[in-house]
């Protein structure tokens, strides 16, 4: 497993609750959400290489 970085997020009280919506719906927990926007943000702005094939079916076991 990566090293993870703990940080402090401070975030409007109704953009969480959609966030938790949200991430109930894709079955994630909120971190888990968060994660994920934030690495296709970073895929989609060219600042994150895709994952190798290797790499994906790691990730998936």
């Amino acid at each position: 497993m990566a090293d993870k970085k703990t940080f402090i997020l401070r975030i409007n009280t109704d953009t969480y609750r959609q966030l938790e919506k949200w991430a109930a719906d894709e079955f994630r927990s909120v971190n888990g959400q968060l994660e994920w926007i934030i690495d296709q943000a970073l895929r989609e702005a060219g600042r994150k290489k895709p994952a190798a094939v290797g790499e994906r079916k790691a990730k998936k076991s």
